[in-house]
């Protein structure tokens, strides 16, 4: 097996099966006979000059002979592309791990670090217990769905709780920056799932809104039919602790609770479960203040993007919907950033608690939809914080989210300004040539009303600068909706190397404990936590 990288083609080469083997054989200088087979292990768009935008390709492919392919190596003295000999796929060996206890473990939190803590444990004979506080993913897209509609909050199934956690309701990425072998086996069993082939060679993979909650639903009926337990509406409510270590827990389902022993607990509740922090904190877990980071999502048509970033190849069907991710270091020291982008997508309502509102973006796999849209951030140092107490991050950002449904008019309307007015310090009063995708609907006026004057005026500094480096980013109709205020958790909860709190017993995990940054590296950090969890018991 040899593999092709750094292989630059136009976007009209076809990448089917016969096209792939073309492009090897080209590049070995052979008949297309003489290649057995061909895979794409990478594909990323290479849009540095507009005038020529190309696709840059990894491929693995087996010629007739071994003789042949380091004939083809030797013979590649220059590139690119480069070629070489593919290295072997890593043996897999699996784990010994210690027969499960009879007291079974419990995983509190369905989203992707407590979906993959559950079923890493299950594939090890480990039948966990896991418990989410929301609703099954079919019956969450009937309430959210419904909120966005006009209808009323479900506290405990919404974009941030519910099985899938608030992934389900984004673009489903799958991007990070972590480097762990895990993150191959998380993609394959993603695919192994129902997402999409395409994440397993995509440079920038993401399943979809729209894709997900299938996913999430096939993950949860393999642990299932491994023999581990999920029940939802659960919520965890107290913990039982003897000497600093986790005897049991209480659990909450409707007006019922109960109290179960377990002394393993693996705690992937998400960044929004305020009351479980609250809960947390007074039972003693030691946790502190974490940087974050908040401000708004920006959004624009489209098209403008495509135009922006792919020049007159824009609309081209093998590149799709154009992205970016850009950045401004301010000189006062603040930085602003775009997070989570979502092409061809649109701005969702994902407020969690009643009077409060609070935004995210999504997209379907396709990527299809009119307009674009990212979240807009500012750095919040621990300095901008309320207090010195460790939930002072949360405080922070509730009142905000406060502010804005009063901004709003108190009907989850959110409240939405332009970037011509935000820059000229006035209150937005008509749309300009972004129509709004937030649903129950927007309030134009003047974000001071929910957003600090820190947030405001490094937005202010930094979006001419944004705009120099995608052309028309600052346009004066584009559309900035309030406030995006949970792209990360403002908590974290404190670990020892062998991946336990300081309540012996309990592993807080994934993005919520401070230790991922998305779905990607959520779901390894879950698997981490199984494996350590079971490591303890040898």
């Amino acid at each position: 097996m040899i593999r092709i990288s750094d292989l630059s083609v136009t976007p009209d080469t076809p990448l089917n099966n016969p096209g792939l083997r073309a492009l090897v054989a080209r590049c070995v200088n052979l008949p297309i006979a003489r290649v057995l087979e061909c895979h794409l292990r990478k594909r990323s768009v290479d849009a540095r000059r507009k005038n020529d935008v190309r696709l840059i390709l990894t491929l693995d492919a087996r010629l007739d002979t071994t003789q042949t392919e380091a004939a083809a190596v030797a013979a590649n003295r220059r590139g690119p592309p480069r070629i070489m000999l593919a290295p072997d796929a890593p043996a897999i060996c699996k784990p010994v791990y210690p027969p499960a206890p009879s007291i079974r473990p419990v995983v509190v939190g369905a989203g992707p670090a407590g979906l993959f803590a559950a079923l890493t444990l299950a594939e090890a004979g480990w039948r966990s217990l896991l418990v989410e506080r929301g609703a099954p993913v079919d019956q969450r897209k009937v309430d959210v769905e419904s909120f966005w509609r006009g209808g009323e909050l479900n506290p405990q199934s919404n974009v941030q709780f519910g099985e899938g956690g608030a992934g389900t309701f984004s673009d489903g990425k799958l991007t990070t920056g972590i480097q762990d072998p895990r993150c191959r086996r998380v993609l394959e069993t993603l695919v192994a799932h129902g997402a999409p082939q395409e994440i397993l060679y995509q440079a920038k993979p993401h399943i979809g809104t729209d894709r997900l909650p299938q996913t999430v639903k096939a993950l949860r009926e393999r642990i299932c039919a491994l023999g581990g337990q999920v029940r939802f509406y659960t919520q965890l409510t107290g913990l039982s602790i003897e000497n600093g270590v986790l005897r049991g827990i209480t659990l909450r389902t409707g007006d019922n609770e109960e109290r179960l022993e377990t002394h393993h607990l693996v705690l992937a509740i998400g960044h929004s479960a305020r009351d479980t922090f609250e809960m947390l904190h007074a039972a003693g877990l030691h946790m502190e203040q974490k940087v974050f980071s908040l401000g708004v999502r920006i959004e624009h048509a489209q098209a403008h993007i495509d135009c922006a970033q792919y020049g007159a190849f824009a609309g081209h069907p093998a590149l799709g919907a154009a992205e970016y991710k850009l950045a401004a270091h301010l000189p006062g020291g603040r930085s602003v950033y775009t997070f989570c982008m979502c092409p061809g997508g649109r701005v969702v309502a994902a407020s969690s608690e009643a009077g409060g509102i609070c935004t995210n973006g999504m997209s379907a796999f396709a990527r299809d939809g009119a307009n674009a849209n990212s979240a807009l951030l500012v750095g919040v140092s621990l300095a901008d914080f309320p207090s010195a107490h460790p939930l002072a991050g949360i405080q922070l950002q509730r009142e905000l989210e406060h502010a804005a449904f009063a901004a709003g008019g108190a009907d989850y309307r959110a409240p939405a300004q332009l970037v011509s007015d935000l820059l000229a310090g006035r209150e937005s009063r008509e749309l300009k040539n972004v129509a709004p995708t937030y649903l129950p609907g927007i309030t134009l006026g003047d974000l001071r009303a929910c957003l600090p004057s820190f947030v405001l005026d490094a937005l202010r500094e930094a979006l001419p600068r944004l705009g120099r480096q995608v052309r028309g980013f600052d346009a004066p109709g584009v559309l900035l909706t309030a406030p995006e205020t949970r792209s990360s958790s403002p908590v974290r909860i404190l670990r020892e190397a062998d991946g336990q709190a300081s309540i012996r017993g309990l592993y807080p995990t994934g993005e919520g404990a401070g230790y991922a940054g998305g779905i990607l590296s959520a779901a390894v950090d879950g698997m981490k936590a199984a494996e350590r969890l079971m490591n303890s018991e040898q």
